[in-house]
């Protein structure tokens, strides 16, 4: 089957084709370090920032901005002009730096840090960024996703390793999972019954939340309360699957032409047995723009997988936000599956799923199951505020590490 598509590499984000250049590579992470989740805890970390950078690729300089939303715990901005933060939203006439001249695949670079004294960041919660045209702001090139805390209570979060609850999978391994309960108490000054209920984000899955609805439990996902301002959020039957594949295009003795493939070594197969090395939890590491091999790839990823194996398999990873995308299912020779994506030098996270449906993906029967995985687990607490005409906010957070049974 043959289909034609384009992939920006962007992190948190979706791109809108344009005529004239083309937005790559776009990451947003915490204070100085690529690999952290994008989050500002400003209680816990005071003075924490959220870095936004990415390359350009095009024929001269683009003039665009940076515009901030506030979203609702769905991703969806406010329109209410209380929580537009007008005069403090956006990021005007952005300033590029040029990459090496004999570069392929970009020209100039750009690196924000925020908040600022243009943008400020006042509510708790879930924020979007826009790339705009300077000129048009309706006109938008990318986007991306990241959180602010300001915790108001501080919860206790505890796993356990267990058995799959229920029916147990015909494979042994598939029934190692983890629970997380998170246990809190609100101040006086909150309502319970305004709590709407927590949020887990395995590493860098943001668009495969576990989430724990008081008003949609079930045997997995379910609460506790007792009447009064103490809570206890129960998840159940995750598993924590295995560290992710990695491939590392930094060294140009190795990978010295346009065309690599990402394992040089061969291909892979499955590593459902296979206990893999530690990983980046999900995120990527780029070479710097200012290095002479700060250069894009074409990498092809191929996998023979198992015979049994009869679903579509897709590629996911650093380089794609972790989705399921159609255009990320990989093409077939005879057994062996491929596919070619543009990627900047550099380490990226990435792993191979199974799906007869992209809304059901399988993340295990390609890649194992084991208790020993080390996963960061972020937990946030979401509370219907009644300011401003009532917004989302986050009022608790904690990230714990998978490691840390009791």
């Amino acid at each position: 089957m043959c289909r034609n598509f384009l992939i920006f590499l962007l992190l948190f984000y979706r791109v809108i084709n344009a005529a004239d250049f083309e937005i790559k590579s776009l990451k947003v992470y915490s204070t100085g370090d690529e690999t952290s989740f994008p989050l500002i805890d400003a209680y816990a970390e005071p003075g924490q920032t959220i870095t936004i950078e990415f390359d350009i690729n095009a024929k001269d300089v683009p003039s665009l901005n940076i515009v901030f939303r506030f979203c609702d715990k769905d991703w969806k901005p406010y329109e209410d002009v209380f929580l537009l933060n007008q005069r403090y939203n956006t990021e005007y006439y952005l300033n590029f730096q040029r990459l090496p001249l004999h570069i392929k695949g970009a020209q100039y670079h750009y690196s924000g840090i925020f908040p600022n004294k243009n943008v400020t960041f006042p509510f708790s919660g879930k924020w979007k960024f826009y790339i705009t045209d300077s000129h048009d702001p309706s006109f938008i090139y990318a986007e991306g996703n990241f959180y602010v805390v300001y915790s108001e209570i501080k919860p206790k979060t505890i796993l356990h390793k267990e058995r799959f609850q229920g029916d147990e999978p015909d494979i042994p391994s598939l029934a190692r999972t983890i629970s997380i309960n998170t246990e809190f108490r609100i101040p006086d000054t909150l309502y319970a019954s305004e709590i709407l209920g927590v949020e887990i984000i395995e590493n860098r899955k943001i668009d495969y939340p576990i989430i724990i609805d008081p008003s949609h439990i079930n045997n997995e996902c379910f609460f506790e309360w007792n009447g009064n301002n103490e809570f206890k959020f129960i998840a159940r039957n995750i598993r924590p699957g295995n560290e992710y594949r990695q491939t590392d295009l930094r060294n140009y003795n190795i990978y010295n032409r346009k065309e690599v493939y990402a394992q040089y070594e061969g291909v892979e197969t499955s590593d459902f047995f296979h206990k893999r090395k530690k990983d980046l939890n999900g995120g990527s590491i780029l070479t710097n723009y200012k290095s002479d091999y700060a250069e894009y790839l074409d990498v092809t990823f191929r996998i023979r997988p198992p015979e049994e194996i009869k679903a579509p398999v897709y590629l996911t990873g650093a380089f794609n936000n972790w989705r399921i995308l159609p255009e990320y299912e990989m093409y077939d020779d005879n057994g062996l599956l491929f596919l070619t994506v543009e990627l900047k030098r550099g380490i990226y996270d990435y792993q191979y799923v199974t799906a007869y449906d992209i809304s059901q993906p399988d993340w295990y029967s390609l890649e194992g199951n084991f208790w020993e995985t080390v996963n960061e687990y972020h937990i946030f607490i979401y509370y219907k505020s009644p300011d401003y005409g009532s917004y989302h906010k986050i009022i608790g957070y904690n990230k714990i590490i998978s490691v840390s049974y009791e």
